[in-house]
């Protein structure tokens, strides 16, 4: 699978049809919930008012996913969350595809300005080649270390 060669849509929640939303939960809860052994509730209310970023191959797999939160929802800032691959595409950059994607798309929809994630600790690195840095010390989230990162405009 070449990352390059994904169709890359981003949508309202109200332009997702129920197989996109099935796809999209269903990734979310494979690496959030079973991989990451975690339990929460990970339909938090805010997906309708999200933009949702999704990768999918030809085939309509959907391979990566991103949500997009408009300022003022989860941060002052508007924010990138839910970044997830699907397991058996990992390996190639496209996590790191997703996140260009994803900061390309948040700046498209609501103009260039500054990014806060709440970030898994672990996951520090990753976002750093994003330019982001962290903003908190870190927290417990869902059992999980997390990290404020913000990523200037």
């Amino acid at each position: 699978m070449n990352p390059r060669e994904l169709n890359w849509r981003c949508l309202p929640f109200d332009a997702l049809h129920a197989r996109t939303l099935y796809n999209l939960l269903q990734l979310r809860t494979e690496v959030f919930v079973m991989e990451q052994t975690c339990i929460f509730q990970d339909m938090d209310g805010a997906d309708p008012q999200c933009f949702h970023l999704l990768g999918e191959e030809a085939d309509g797999t959907l391979v990566a996913y991103a949500r997009l939160v408009p300022a003022g929802l989860k941060f002052t800032e508007a924010s990138i969350g839910r970044v997830v691959t699907l397991p058996a595409a990992r390996g190639g950059g496209l996590g790191h595809v997703l996140m260009r994607e994803a900061v390309r798309a948040l700046h498209g929809l609501w103009g260039v300005q500054p990014i806060r994630i709440g970030a898994q600790a672990r996951l520090e690195a990753f976002y750093r080649q994003h330019d982001f840095v962290p903003a908190s010390e870190i927290y417990i989230e869902d059992g999980i270390d997390h990290v404020e990162m913000t990523r200037a405009a």
